[in-house]
């Protein structure tokens, strides 16, 4: 039997390719050459769009989302062969949009849906997650226009070769761990690591401590009002 998805469910299965799409990329760094980092990078992107993009509801949009993963492989696939369209960081540009509008999508169901339900807390995680990965692609972007952004990376490197130590530097920046490893080394890329940790705090402070509080109080408020009507 099929299983659809639906906005009941669909953050179950967001959480699921946002983790699916990180470990690819970790084993891809780990096991394969840089060229088929960047395909696997590609490839994965598309859970997303069956995760969340596609939940099943009159305001469906899967056909218009579907443009995204889709040009992102294409790009990956066109710089095998034109060196130029990858020195244009197309890749990068789609990806950063794409997770962007997803984080939006994501953050709507989540804040405006009027319930707190399991799948809504999901989804605030699904959101945080989201955070750090587009602050990780903006780093890239950063290291690869400035060229010195942050200590601790190699010169010379491919996006695809990038993206995976950035993203593990921006899971760390807004956890707060701060391990050193790598470092941020001109003003702007600074003010972009401040800014990370300073959301990531009081996000995870005010917006997911109130959605797991308020699904907590919902059963005894569920329960008061059955004794009020006995």
């Amino acid at each position: 039997m099929n299983r659809k998805i639906s906005q009941q469910d669909n953050f179950i299965f967001l959480i699921v390719a946002l983790v699916m799409l990180l470990a690819g990329m970790a084993l891809a760094q780990q096991f394969f050459a840089g060229e088929m980092q960047r395909l696997m990078q590609s490839a994965t992107v598309v859970t997303l769009l069956v995760a969340v993009w596609g939940a099943h509801d009159k305001n469906y949009i899967f056909r218009r989302g579907l443009v995204f993963p889709v040009v992102i492989i294409l790009t990956s696939l066109a710089s095998y062969y034109l060196e130029s369209i990858d020195k244009l960081f197309l890749q990068l540009f789609i990806m950063l949009l794409f997770f962007l509008i997803t984080a939006k999508k994501t953050a709507t169901q989540v804040l405006f849906s009027g319930s707190v339900t399991w799948n809504n807390i999901l989804g605030s995680i699904c959101l945080y997650l989201l955070m750090a990965m587009i602050w990780g692609l903006l780093y890239t972007l950063m290291q690869l226009f400035a060229g010195s952004a942050f200590n601790g990376i190699e010169a010379d490197l491919q996006w695809y070769e990038l993206l995976p130590d950035l993203m593990y530097f921006s899971f760390v920046t807004i956890t707060t761990l701060g391990f050193g490893d790598i470092s941020p080394s001109t003003p702007i890329t600074q003010f972009l690591v401040y800014m990370e940790a300073i959301v990531g705090q009081f996000y995870l402070a005010i917006l997911v401590a109130s959605l797991v509080g308020a699904r907590m109080t919902a059963p005894h408020s569920h329960r008061e009002q059955n004794n009020d009507r006995s």
